[in-house]
């Protein structure tokens, strides 16, 4: 199935396109319950209240680019029932504890651009839910109750993000807690 914006038809996702990711998560408090064990370096990062919601988009999509492959990247906005989907209309896969997303097939520009309702995460933010390149390099998720993203990828890109204040990112273990410092559980 294919949905049509900005002028032009996007491919719709199915389960198949994140079956890496349905049944390879744990509940729990650790970076696993929203990234799959199978990245060389994990990472939490949020927004600060001293950063606009643009400019830690752009920067943590900056870094994303950088160390990825010009390749399509799957988006995917979770319906919670309040939140901007960008295609209300278009199929769900289910994900973690069968929550559903709108899976689509484009890249980073409308990672930064297609949501225009905000996110749980910033009521002004327009990053999705979870995103990740093609070929499966590493995944940027925030899980529905959680105020901050995780991020599973190569050593280099975790490095990266954690060096930049605007992505204020933070290296985390396998088992380790996921919360970022200063921040609390809803």
């Amino acid at each position: 199935m294919q949905v049509n914006k900005d002028g032009r038809d996007w491919r719709v996702g199915t389960a198949a396109d994140v079956s890496w990711i349905a049944g390879h998560t744990s509940a729990g408090l650790s970076i696993s319950t929203a990234i799959p064990p199978v990245f060389d370096a994990y990472a939490t990062t949020y927004q600060t209240d001293d950063v606009t919601a643009a400019a830690y988009e752009q920067a943590l999509i900056a870094h994303l680019i950088a160390h990825t492959p010009d390749q399509p990247w799957w988006l995917a906005y979770l319906d919670t029932g309040a939140h901007d989907v960008v295609f209300p209309d278009a199929p769900r896969v289910l994900l973690y504890w069968n929550w559903p997303y709108v899976l689509v097939e484009a890249g980073p520009e409308q990672a930064l651009t297609w949501r225009t309702g905000g996110h749980i995460r910033h009521p002004h933010g327009a990053l999705p839910d979870l995103f990740f390149p093609a070929d499966r390099s590493r995944l940027v998720s925030a899980l529905w109750d959680d105020t901050w993203t995780c991020v599973g990828g190569p050593t280099l890109l975790i490095h990266t993000l954690e060096r930049d204040p605007v992505a204020n990112a933070r290296q985390v273990r396998p088992g380790e807690d996921a919360l970022p410092p200063g921040l609390t559980r809803e």
